[in-house]
């Protein structure tokens, strides 16, 4: 079968499309055959060696797929062959087929598409648990969310308003603002035509944000550090921009603010249990329309330096999604 190998760190367009062995299932293991699979930026950190995790080599990127169970493995009783799933591989989801633990697997509900399924797994499901269980946002909180037309920002900016937050977006253009606006933000935030600190402060009317959803660093990050209201959360999820910041952390305690982690790749492993929960609730909002995966372009699987590329160069309005030829192979 084909998949995208990484044989060393490096830039992305070192990564290799070749023939690899086609898996088989162990015991609580499934085989599927991909449909899709989606692109995350953490992806693009990881063949380069600046992630948290490290594989060893040779190794195929990609942590979330969509597609049909193709084999079951001893003990797999709730997955049946020919069923619609999306899962979380962690790694391996950049393949024509994918050996996966049966607990990390979830039935795809008819009437969702299997690239919108595979572009939900990661983007909405770290929106969901960074709001949820790291912010513990309340309704009628302000929450402001950064790179807020990106895959996990307008994730953000959605389950925000279903939680009942009053939502401001941070952009870098009026275009990808109003792509956050048609997602339900009630306020916008052009970074690159107003000061943020300031903009914040005046869209607050001078409270400061209860809880920043903080996902670019940088310049952005030192702005959000400053524009907290009392008892906030300062959520730190990642570094779009390529710099990590330092806090001066006396501005959370003269602000009496929280900053907090989001990692959801560990919170996966830590609480499987409540992680599963939080996909049902996920998918029963998309169900209900409450929720949408905004698909920027569905690339073939090939093509996946170019997807990486594009991610990496915050040229993404949604969510980017690989699409294996399933005539190969």
């Amino acid at each position: 079968m084909k998949a995208i190998v990484c044989n060393e760190f490096g830039p992305v367009e070192g990564l290799v499309y070749q023939d690899i062995e086609t898996p088989v299932p162990s015991q609580a293991e499934v085989v599927i055959t991909v449909r899709a699979c989606g692109v995350n930026f953490p992806d693009g950190l990881l063949v380069q060696g600046l992630y948290q995790m490290q594989p060893d080599f040779p190794f195929v990127p990609g942590n979330e797929v969509a597609g049909v169970v193709s084999k079951t493995g001893e003990g797999v009783t709730h997955l049946q062959p020919g069923q619609r799933v999306i899962a979380l591989t962690q790694l391996g989801g950049y393949a024509e087929q994918v050996c996966v633990p049966a607990t990390h697997v979830m039935p795809l509900p008819d009437g969702i598409p299997m690239q919108e399924g595979a572009a939900l797994v990661t983007a909405h499901a770290t929106a969901h648990h960074a709001l949820k269980q790291r912010a513990r946002l309340q309704p009628g909180e302000t929450l402001v969310v950064t790179g807020a037309a990106g895959g996990t920002g307008l994730a953000a900016v959605q389950i925000g308003k279903q939680m009942g937050a009053r939502v401001i977006a941070v952009c870098s253009t009026d275009e990808k603002l109003a792509l956050a606006k048609a997602h339900g933000a009630d306020l916008l935030i052009n970074y690159q035509k107003r000061d943020l600190k300031e903009a914040i402060k005046e869209e607050t009317a001078g409270k400061g944000a209860d809880v920043i959803y903080e996902c670019v660093g940088g310049d952005t990050f030192h702005a959000c550090s400053r524009s907290m209201a009392w008892q906030g959360r300062l959520l730190v999820v990642g570094f779009a921009s390529g710099e990590i910041p330092k806090l001066p952390v006396n501005l959370a305690l003269v602000k009496g603010y929280a900053v907090v982690g989001v990692f959801w790749g560990a919170f996966t492993q830590h609480d499987p249990q409540g992680f599963s929960a939080n996909m049902q609730e996920l998918l029963s909002w998309y169900k209900d329309g409450k929720v949408k995966v905004v698909v920027d372009e569905a690339l073939p699987l090939a093509d996946a330096a170019r997807a990486l590329s594009k991610v990496m160069d915050r040229q993404v309005k949604g969510k980017m999604v690989l699409v294996p030829d399933i005539s190969e192979g």
